[in-house]
């Protein structure tokens, strides 16, 4: 039996060193085994990872983005006063979240939100409320692939600029840290109570791998979490809110987009 002394996972990482395989490679087959033609996707582009928001712009017959050539996702157009969004359903967890950022970022992309469903560990008001997540706990693989070990993934300066612009125009917002975990199914009592000592208000799956992507790559990414249980403990948890949320999830774009459009 091989006795590793340090895991595959934190091993023969070269964080300085570019990789072989690129997002803009993927692309350029797909389309052209699809057929499709050259351009950006927009700007401004959401994951959505619980789906709702792209399930309903579909249902309402929205714009499935031309320019869009993952082989796993569709990308929908949403129109913001005049400021056309990018929304990506169902990309859940780190290592996928991640997987389409990189093709986004390669499409045009110039800032991501990523708005996410979480599980309450601290309270910071009654659910349904968002975290904007200024550091998340790295208890997940992807971001040790682009950073060297540490606790933490951390929000980037411009980024959190941004994310504070919603959050003084909505009293539906606070600022704090989340754990990333890979394992939903795991998340123990011991688990949960040390996240408490660390001060984390909520758990989620992509946050600390979206970070550390954005702070390889100096991308700009805002995560939002979307406290909406406290982990099925109680019944009728799971709640969003009007619309499933789509009218909150909405606004919270919104508000980002207009930060955006008011940059300096």
């Amino acid at each position: 039996m091989e006795n590793h002394i340090i895991p595959p996972i934190l091993d023969n990482k070269h964080h300085d060193r570019p990789s072989v395989f690129e997002p803009a490679s993927l692309l350029r087959e797909a389309r052209r085994q699809k057929s499709l033609p050259a351009g950006d996707v927009p700007d401004i582009c959401v994951l959505d990872p619980d789906g709702d928001l792209a399930r309903h712009l579909m249902q309402a017959g929205a714009r499935r983005n031309p320019y869009w050539a993952c082989y796993h996702t569709d990308l929908y157009d949403l129109d913001l006063n005049g400021t056309t969004v990018g929304v990506l359903g169902c990309a859940v967890g780190a290592a996928f979240a991640v997987l389409v950022a990189e093709e986004l970022f390669a499409s045009g992309c110039r800032l991501l939100i990523s708005v996410t469903s979480a599980g309450q560990i601290l309270p910071s008001g009654q659910p349904p409320y968002f975290v904007l997540v200024d550091r998340a706990l790295r208890d997940e693989g992807t971001s040790y692939h682009y950073l060297p070990r540490a606790p933490y993934a951390r929000i980037r300066a411009e980024a959190l600029s941004l994310g504070r612009a919603a959050l003084r125009a909505s009293a539906n917002i606070v600022q704090g840290g989340v754990w990333t975990t890979d394992a939903p199914f795991r998340e123990t009592a011991e688990a949960i109570a040390f996240a408490r000592s660390e001060n984390l208000l909520a758990v989620e799956m992509e946050a600390a791998a979206l970070y550390a992507l954005a702070e390889a790559k100096s991308y700009t990414i805002i995560c939002f979490a979307h406290v909406t249980n406290q982990m099925g403990v109680n019944e009728n948890d799971f709640e969003k809110g009007e619309s499933d949320g789509n009218t909150a999830f909405v606004r919270l774009i919104s508000l980002i987009a207009q930060a955006q459009r008011n940059k300096p």
